[in-house]
């Protein structure tokens, strides 16, 4: 039974110093300029005429940790003829209107229905080309 002990001692002290060697990583406190992704993902995107033109389905983060593109779905109807394009992330335009995010882009529906398409490759995690319809 000491030996019992004496093992889940060691192994609590191994645990709270390798956490508290990590701990660099932790944070104190949030930035003030921080935005969180729920404010663009699944939010729909309206052009400056304030039609619908899409919802925003991913948001896509570089390997430096820079948010760089969103995935885009346009057109379709439940599921159906709908489209994932790629858009630069700084396309979109996010304000506040009525109390509700309120995303822009200074695009058309159509414009995004002639961007080439993307789907979700669940073996690779990652969005790939959509060949589709070609």
């Amino acid at each position: 039974m000491k030996t019992l002990v004496a093992l889940s001692a060691g192994a609590l002290l191994v645990t709270s110093t390798a956490f508290a060697a990590g701990n660099g990583d932790l944070m104190t406190s949030v930035p003030s300029s921080s935005l969180t992704v729920t404010d663009w993902y699944k939010q729909t995107v309206y052009d400056p005429n304030n039609n619908k033109i899409g919802e925003v389905m991913d948001v896509l983060v570089g390997p430096g940790g820079q948010v760089n593109a969103a995935i885009v779905g346009v057109g379709g109807f439940l599921g159906v003829g709908d489209k994932d394009v790629a858009v630069n992330f700084n396309s979109i335009k996010k304000s506040v209107k009525d109390n509700k995010v309120y995303l822009t882009m200074d695009t058309t529906k159509d414009a995004l229905k002639n961007a080439p398409g993307f789907k979700y490759d669940s073996t690779k995690t990652s969005w790939v080309p959509d060949t589709s319809n070609k």
